[in-house]
């Protein structure tokens, strides 16, 4: 299978749409719930709950595991890549290692260059993955002439996770955190949404810049970058490609209660699902 991983609901916006654009293949996703947020813990605690995590989805038949969530892709993923991963999998005769472990933050790194005209852009993300300074590294190591400007938006998990994104009250935290990322660099005119819970917030913000009339403005999900780039991937890597299930199936997994996680994810995904509860060590 190919797992799909985050600290709690927000990668169901990235496993929707990979699921759109590669259905043939078997999924696995896990949310570690009951530990959620990980936005505002160390870089040595996410790192251990992602490790136990990627532990887990590889023990259970995944032989490629997506890290969909921008925190643990920026505090652990090279971590585990690094010095975790052939010790846990092995290595092929070339020196790689049988299984894989891919982020989000990279492809969507690579996506920004070809958005902006100015070579301003904004990111919108927690206050964790902000601090973490992961996309100014990753987009200056593709575009060093790009500006970079970051605005930490502290409210707008808590209000998707309370079904509150599409109410009056949102309109004011929304409007907050884009004015402020404007008022910092008012040639911004690309807004990455650095978190997997945002694209619920995404019809709010357009109507937000387009109200300011901002409306040259691009707003930059990841949904859609992710699945094409895994799309690509298993193209270039054909031994992953191979190893991977084509039942079109997919699975969940969470360590909080299970009723709870399905009437969430149900938000998210557009549907019903079942879901089994796993404990993570």
């Amino acid at each position: 299978m190919i797992g799909v991983f985050d600290s709690g609901f927000g990668g169901l916006t990235i496993l929707k749409e990979i699921r759109r654009v590669l259905p043939e293949y078997d999924y696995l996703y896990l949310g570690d719930n009951a530990r959620t947020p990980y936005g505002t813990r160390s870089f040595e605690v996410v790192y251990e709950y992602t490790l136990q995590a990627v532990k887990y989805l590889f023990g259970h038949g995944c032989e490629l595991v997506i890290l969909a969530c921008n925190t643990a892709s920026a505090k652990a993923l090279r971590s585990i890549q690094q010095r975790d991963l052939c010790d846990m999998v092995g290595v092929l005769p070339n020196g790689m290692p049988k299984r894989r472990v891919l982020g989000i933050i990279r492809p969507t790194a690579e996506a920004v260059g070809a958005m902006t005209k100015t070579g301003h852009v904004g990111v919108l993300a927690t206050q964790g993955t902000v601090d973490s300074e992961s996309y100014p590294i990753e987009i200056h190591k593709l575009n060093p002439e790009i500006v970079v400007t970051q605005q930490a938006c502290p409210m707008w998990v808590p209000l998707v996770e309370n079904c509150e994104y599409d109410s009056a009250g949102a309109d004011y935290f929304v409007k907050k955190y884009i004015a402020e990322l404007m008022h910092k660099d008012p040639q911004t005119d690309t807004l990455l949404l650095g978190c997997t819970h945002y694209p619920l917030l995404q019809r709010k913000i357009e109507e937000v810049l387009r109200q300011s009339g901002m409306t040259q403005v691009r707003l930059l999900s990841q949904g859609q970058i992710v699945s094409e780039s895994l799309r690509d991937y298993l193209q270039r890597h054909r031994d992953i490609e191979k190893a991977c299930q084509h039942g079109g199936t997919c699975r969940y997994l969470t360590t909080e209660a299970e009723q709870k996680f399905a009437q969430s994810a149900t938000i998210f995904m557009g549907e019903a699902i079942e879901v089994t509860h796993v404990e993570l060590t």
